[in-house]
């Protein structure tokens, strides 16, 4: 069994546009104004993939991953002493004394809870900062929404991220406005973009750990 810290981000992504929806003063599915005279013009984005896509976005979840990777490769350590001690005692432990079995047994359990202890403590401050990073960014993404909006005279602009927006089709293509609010804001911060990673070393999707297994 391998263990690591699972620096989740949906949860993150989920609690801080939240907020920055609720700071907002506009409602989070939409964007509109007084429609002038004549059809309405209508945009789609995809909101939280612009927050994430940012030059600011990556850059901030790049620091806040290398904060969190020492405590990472600490989880790592534990988790290995534990698949190691687990196997000695699935392996060795007919050969064992009644009070050898015990002990290792208990030495097992009591690592385990403090590694269940530490990694839930890392996950949930991790996912605190990456609330509090995306939930300030989200409402600076959000103004510049609304700025590009406003001049290019559209009356109203719906998220297409949300699970249960109203949007189903939207066409043609061009409507869609998210790569061009995440240029706008890239040129506002005047954050550069970030410098590309090898293939080979690009992340891959996290999956949730399983818990080591209490020793009997």
């Amino acid at each position: 069994m391998k263990h690591s810290l699972v620096l989740t981000v949906t949860l993150a992504l989920g609690f801080g546009l939240s907020a920055a929806a609720q700071t907002s003063s506009a409602p989070a599915g939409s964007l509109a104004k007084a429609a002038p005279a004549g059809p309405a013009k209508i945009a789609v984005i995809a909101f939280r993939v612009a927050v994430t896509q940012t030059n600011e976005g990556q850059r901030n979840f790049a620091e806040i991953e290398k904060k969190y990777e020492p405590k990472r490769q600490q989880l790592k350590a534990m988790s290995d002493e534990l698949d190691a001690l687990t196997k000695k005692l699935q392996t060795e432990g007919a050969t064992l004394t009644d009070v050898q079995r015990a002990s290792l047994a208990k030495s097992i359990d009591d690592k385990k809870k403090v590694f269940d202890r530490d990694s839930d403590d890392a996950r949930n401050d991790f996912q605190g900062e990456m609330q509090e990073m995306i939930a300030g960014l989200a409402t600076k993404v959000y103004d510049v929404l609304v700025s590009y909006a406003q001049k290019q005279g559209y009356t109203l602009v719906l998220d297409e991220s949300q699970q249960d927006g109203p949007v189903l089709v939207a066409t043609p293509p061009t409507t869609d406005i998210t790569k061009a609010v995440i240029n706008a804001y890239n040129v506002k911060s005047g954050v550069p973009a970030p410098a590309a990673q090898p293939a080979a070393a690009a992340p891959k999707p996290a999956t949730p750990p399983a818990k080591p297994a209490t020793a009997h």
